[in-house]
């Protein structure tokens, strides 16, 4: 079992928690630099390999401008993601647009900024051709079906509503190849947070032969290979992280088998992890504020599901750190919650930890993606202040905490009586 720290004593935190209220996801820069490097050095056989940060996992222009630091491009989703990413200076082939029942506006500003646009559904390709025009470059979804099996959190590809099959597939270029495009890509999504490293090898196996069947069909040679992302984290202590080298020489191994044989290479290599990324380098530290025994105890926190939806809408277990206890026997079993008035607001349930004491400073690990971004205002709830730990040992402020002004912000008083 590994021991799960955050690389933070007492001390530092509360200096932090002095000028930032808790609670507050504070990020380990250094952390996600290293991690950005050990992939790039797991695909560095591959000219050209490109990491696509899944923006959606944690959408903040600082940590966006460490991984473009790291040499990582970011795929985006949305329009707010696509203007995001264009003002922390993504341009051109560095953005991934991978959408799905797109509006035409968010196509048009995806292009405008020379994205590399990966359609979802053969309907689309008109779609994009009558509503904005299109590019000289188009990528495609696969969804391979019963095929290839799904994790069991992404579920079964054929149930899923993105993608493309194959008959779909090859429509799809041989059509986009009529109406003037002339550089393809080729991706596909069939697992999320996958400790296994198999899966990542077998998935690009797939796709090479895949790659192999359409040269052979269409006589198109794809320009690049989007293997996804999905790579999963540890997020309990007896779990252990992806070996990225491994991943990384299995496809290499794949490569030489079928797309060298083929006679394809070069193919350029991208990936769109998120999770993996960014996920074990960021906490959220929030303040015990309550106990409570019941049928249960409780200890109740000062941040709540609006701060960490994980725990509470899927059940998912992130590793708790009460701060200045870690050596202490974890002798006592209690229920983490917040103050949402919904039963499931809850970072832990009947989790064996060390006695708690209102003041205590606990860190939840594993927030560094999908933490914040899907943060909400249920209950008028304000979402938390991000903190960057810079390599230098500095804490900067990377977004502030929302207020009352913020949250009424768009609500019109004027025709109210009493306004």
């Amino acid at each position: 079992m590994t021991a799960k720290r955050p690389p933070w004593d007492l001390a530092t935190l509360q200096r932090i928690a002095q000028t930032h209220p808790t609670p507050f996801h504070l990020y380990d820069e250094r952390g996600i630099r290293e991690n950005a490097r050990r992939l790039r050095a797991a695909f560095a056989w591959s000219p050209g390999f490109r990491e696509y940060f899944a923006v959606k996992a944690t959408p903040n222009p600082y940590i966006l401008e460490i991984l473009q630091q790291e040499g990582c491009g970011v795929d985006c989703s949305s329009l707010a993601e696509l203007v995001l990413v264009d003002r922390v200076g993504f341009r051109g082939d560095a953005i991934m647009f991978t959408s799905n029942e797109t509006p035409a506006e968010e196509y048009a500003k995806a292009k405008a900024l020379g994205a590399l646009i990966n359609v979802d559904d053969l309907s689309h390709v008109e779609y994009l051709r009558t509503k904005v025009g299109l590019p000289t470059s188009l990528c495609f979804r696969y969804n391979p079906g019963p095929l290839r099996e799904g994790n069991a959190i992404i579920g079964k590809p054929e149930e899923a509503k993105y993608g493309l099959t194959r008959p779909q597939l090859v429509e799809a270029y041989r059509l986009s190849r009529s109406l003037g495009v002339r550089q393809f890509g080729l991706h596909t999504m069939v697992a999320s947070n996958e400790l296994n490293p198999e899966f990542f090898v077998e998935t690009a196996r797939m796709l090479f032969q895949l790659i192999v069947e359409i040269a052979e069909e269409l006589d198109i040679r794809m320009d690049f290979v989007n293997l996804g992302g999905g790579i999963g984290i540890p997020y309990r202590p007896e779990q252990q992280p992806v070996d990225l080298a491994q991943v990384g020489e299995g496809v290499r191994q794949a490569y030489v088998d079928i797309i060298e044989r083929a006679g394809l290479h070069p193919l350029r290599i991208c990936m769109e992890n998120g999770r993996v990324m960014t996920g074990p380098y960021g906490y959220l530290i929030t303040r015990a504020i309550h106990r409570k025994d019941i049928y249960k105890q409780y200890v109740g926190v000062d941040a709540c599901m609006a701060n960490l939806m994980r725990p509470g809408m899927y059940g998912a277990y992130h590793h708790i750190t009460v701060l200045g206890k870690e050596d202490q026997p974890n002798d006592h079993t209690y229920d983490v919650v917040g103050s949402l008035c919904e039963n499931n607001d809850k970072f832990a349930i009947d989790r064996q930890l060390p006695k708690i004491e209102p003041g205590d400073l606990l860190a939840i690990h594993d927030t560094g993606a999908h933490g914040h971004a899907m943060g909400f205002q249920y209950n008028g709830k304000l979402r938390s202040a991000e903190l960057l730990w810079r390599e230098d040992g500095t804490v900067r402020q990377i977004r502030r905490a929302e207020t009352l002004d913020d949250l009424f912000a768009t609500l019109d008083f004027s025709g109210l009586k009493g306004a």
